[in-house]
C-alpha cells in the first residue's frame, strides 16, 4: 500500500510539474523571443561596430593602414635619422678620430639603403616591409664590401660613396616607378571619363 502510494505521488507529482510547465510555457515564450532578439541584435551592432563599415575582401593589415593616420613623430624620426646619418657621413669623410664616427657611419650604411629598399617596397605589408628593407640593406653592404675587396679597392670613404649613391639609385628608381603608375592611372582616367 505504501508502495503505491509512494508511486501514485511521484506520478502525480511529475504530472503536476509537467503540467505546470505546459501552463507557464506560452507565457514564458515571449519573453524569451524577445531576449533572443535583443541578445541578437546587440550582437549585429558589435559586428558592425568592428568592421566599421571595412571591406570584407581587403585584408586586415589593409584596414589598419587605411584607417590609421601617421603619426605626428614620423617627421621628426625621420629628420633625426637623416641627420645621425649626415653625421656619419660628414666624420667618415673628414677622417675625424671621434667615438661617435663608427657607429654613426654604420647607422647610414644600415639606414639609407634600408629607406630605399623600403620605398620601392610599397605593395608589400606594412609588418614585413622594415624586415625586407634591412636584409636587404645589410646585402647591399656586403656584397660592397665583396666586390671592393675582391677588386682591392677597399676604404671606409669609397664604401660609403658606393653606398650612398646605390642607395640614391634605389631611390630614385622607385620615385620613377611611381610616377608612371600616376600617369598611366591619370591617362587612363581621362580616358574613360
Amino acid at each position: 500500500m505504501q508502495r503505491l502510494t509512494a508511486r501514485d505521488t511521484t506520478h502525480s507529482g511529475t504530472d503536476h510539474v509537467a503540467h505546470g510547465s505546459a501552463e507557464y510555457a506560452p507565457a514564458a515564450e515571449p519573453r524569451h523571443a524577445a531576449g533572443r532578439a535583443t541578445r541578437r541584435a546587440s550582437r549585429n551592432a558589435e559586428e558592425c561596430a568592428t568592421h566599421d563599415g571595412a571591406r570584407e575582401d581587403v585584408p586586415e593589415y589593409e584596414h589598419e593602414r587605411e584607417e590609421r593616420p601617421a603619426p605626428a613623430s614620423l617627421p621628426l624620426v625621420a629628420g633625426a635619422m637623416l641627420g645621425i646619418g649626415g653625421v656619419g657621413v660628414v666624420l667618415a669623410f673628414a677622417d675625424i678620430a671621434s667615438s661617435l664616427r663608427a657607429p654613426f657611419t654604420l647607422f647610414f650604411l644600415v639606414v639609407a639603403p634600408a629607406s630605399a629598399i623600403a620605398a620601392a617596397l610599397r605593395g608589400v605589408d606594412p609588418l614585413s616591409r622594415p624586415v625586407l628593407a634591412v636584409a636587404g640593406a645589410v646585402a647591399l653592404d656586403l656584397v660592397v664590401a665583396h666586390v671592393m675587396l675582391a677588386l682591392q679597392t677597399w676604404s671606409a670613404r669609397g664604401g660609403v660613396i658606393v653606398v650612398g649613391l646605390l642607395s640614391l639609385l634605389l631611390f630614385l628608381v622607385a620615385c620613377a616607378r611611381r610616377l608612371r603608375r600616376h600617369v598611366v592611372a591619370g591617362r587612363a582616367a581621362r580616358a574613360h571619363g
